[in-house]
């Protein structure tokens, strides 16, 4: 793959809706953009632990023991789900600003399951020499579009009322239970 349609394919995927854009830009929403910035680490962090051990091993796990690819995908929905609720549950609370926090941006991008796309689809095997470029390439778009995502939420709670932040917040916690429902399914079919 050229590099311009890698980093066409990795900008394509990295803006769409999930579960770690979500929480990036509510975080902004409810915070200021200078909290995207400081949950950027664990969103890496995320990333990285889940696409460098896939580019490495990954193809030949999956092929060796396809399970794993439903245990996965399993957990991922999982914890979207588990996300949506919790943003539903403490929309009554929005006040409290401490539910962003880095442990869950973390765990949200570990298993999310776009990883798994950069990991075993985007990036060429460790061994090619466009690998560490291309890595690179990644990890300076997965920065620039959260803080885009942020930047949209800090945007969005500019002039923020309690029932416009209860409403953001409970339409992000639809799309997040809508992006497990759209995992489980794919994982009941396959």
């Amino acid at each position: 793959m050229t590099y311009s349609a890698y980093v066409f394919a990795v900008l394509a995927l990295l803006a769409t809706p999930g579960p770690t854009n979500t929480l990036m830009g509510l975080a902004a929403l409810r915070k200021g953009l200078r909290s995207t910035v400081e949950l950027l680490p664990a969103e890496l962090g995320g990333y990285l632990t889940t696409i460098l051990p896939l580019t490495l091993l990954g193809a030949e796990i999956i092929s060796k023991w396809p399970a794993v690819s439903v245990l996965v995908k399993a957990a991922a929905a999982s914890w979207v789900l588990y996300l949506a609720a919790k943003l539903w549950t403490i929309g009554a609370n929005v006040g409290r600003y401490d539910e962003i926090t880095i442990r869950r941006v973390y765990f949200t991008t570990l298993l999310n399951p776009k990883a798994l796309v950069f990991a075993l689809v985007l990036l060429p095997p460790p061994t090619d020499e466009r690998f560490l470029p291309k890595l690179g390439i990644f990890v300076l778009l997965a920065v620039s579009m959260a803080i885009a995502w942020g930047g949209l939420g800090a945007l969005l709670g500019s002039q923020k009322t309690q029932t416009r932040l209860l409403l953001i917040q409970r339409v992000s916690s639809v799309w997040l239970a809508i992006v497990a429902t759209t995992l489980i399914l794919g994982i009941i079919r396959s």
